[in-house]
Formats: C-alpha cells, structure tokens, sequence
C-alpha cells in the first residue's frame, strides 16, 4: 500500500477579478484569464499573466471606471454570542 496523497484537481478556464494592494491602495483588475479549481476556487495564473497585471499596476494604467468601497476593521466588527 503506498502513502502517497493522490490529489485530482479539476481546473477550468475562467475569466476571474484580480485584486491586489500596493502602497495603501487598491487595484482590482477584471477579466483576467485563470485556471480556477472547480472545489476550492482556488486560481491559477500563467507566469505572462502575472507579469502583465504587476507591470499594468506599476505603471498606473489608465483605469476604465473607479469605484469606491468602505472599509471595515474586524475587530470592530460585530458579534453574536450564545
């Protein structure tokens, strides 16, 4: 009997929002090419992909809209007890 973890993954093409914080601020970059995992949602990006949304926030493109969104400290936040 062997020990080896056998690990089937099942990953999709999908379109996905990449989000990511640079010196206080947010850039949220949509329709990004990923290969998400089916059960865990996780996302997979090609290394050109990653390169592309780094450079894209580095250099500060010309966003297509900005939104703005509140923001939240979670121990602020409240709670239920039993």
């Amino acid at each position: 009997m062997s020990n080896k973890a056998v690990w089937n993954e099942t990953l999709i093409e999908k379109n996905v929002t990449y989000s990511i914080e640079l010196n206080g601020q947010f850039f949220l970059i949509e329709n990004v090419p990923a290969r998400v995992n089916i059960e865990t949602g996780e996302q997979h990006f090609s290394p050109e992909t990653v390169e592309r949304l780094h450079q894209a926030v580095w250099e500060q493109c010309q966003p297509v809209r900005t939104i703005q969104t509140p923001v939240y400290e979670y121990t602020d936040l409240p709670f239920e007890t039993d």
